[in-house]
């Protein structure tokens, strides 16, 4: 799930130890198979495939699972589908623009559950193009804070790499540039010795709705309904919630 918030971004980072931990690898396998696929199965010469192993290791999936996924992907080892991307476009409440991006080898069964998670949860489908003009497709680092990194020294290390902002997101830095700068960017960082999260390119919103309690809840049960589909990889939403609604979340 990707709104920009401080509070969503806690909230996703609390959802990887709960009970949709196992759904969550195996989306990072996915993701490594089709990597490893696209662009080989050596992560030096293919960043994306490098980006999503250093995700799923992070997110303490296990090693022996991510070599398997890269053999499946690169062909060395039999078993490997055949997935196919699909963006779908819609509407939740209160008029929120919502881009899910379907990893799967069934468009039917990706398409059905979209719908179906869209209709029951207050949401709308929605033309191609209609909603993603709201969205720029930009590489997000995400950095934990650490002794010595403050978000100056995060920004003087990244500013020269194509970096074009950076976000205290409370527990983490999250530095955004172009999709095509995202690699010099995580690479600036390592080469001054900065340790990072996940580097993914994601869809970013140009404007966002501000939401209340109501709303957030409204959002946020549309978003893992959708995350519950084995095919959904990822949700963006061009929501944001104020601290003050977010410590209301919180409490209950």
């Amino acid at each position: 799930m990707s709104g920009h918030s401080k509070w969503a971004t806690t909230k996703h980072k609390k959802a990887v130890i709960d009970a949709k931990r196992g759904k969550l690898f195996a989306k990072m396998i996915k993701n490594i198979e089709v990597a490893a696929r696209t662009g080989g199965g050596d992560p030096a010469g293919n960043p994306t495939l490098y980006d999503a192993i250093q995700k799923a290791k992070k997110s303490s999936v296990p090693i022996d699972n991510i070599n398997r996924a890269v053999k499946r992907g690169s062909g060395a080892e039999a078993g490997g589908a055949d997935y196919s991307t699909i963006m779908y476009e819609g509407y939740g409440p209160n008029g929120v623009a919502v881009l899910i991006e379907c990893l799967t080898d069934n468009r039917n069964r990706a398409a059905s559950d979209v719908r179906v998670a869209m209709t029951r949860n207050g949401g709308s489908m929605a033309d191609p193009g209609s909603v993603s003009y709201l969205f720029n497709r930009k590489g997000v680092v995400i950095v934990p804070k650490s002794d010595g990194v403050d978000e100056d020294k995060v920004f003087e290390v990244v500013l020269d790499a194509g970096a074009e902002e950076v976000n205290d997101l409370g527990e983490t830095f999250e530095v955004i540039s172009e999709a095509t700068d995202m690699v010099a960017v995580r690479t600036a960082l390592v080469d001054a010795g900065i340790d990072y999260d996940s580097a993914d390119a994601n869809f970013v919103p140009s404007m966002q709705v501000e939401l209340d309690a109501d709303g957030a809840r409204k959002i946020f049960k549309l978003i893992d309904a959708l995350e519950d589909s084995d095919d959904v990889q990822n949700v963006f939403a061009n929501f944001d919630i104020s601290d003050e609604v977010g410590a209301e979340l919180d409490a209950e």
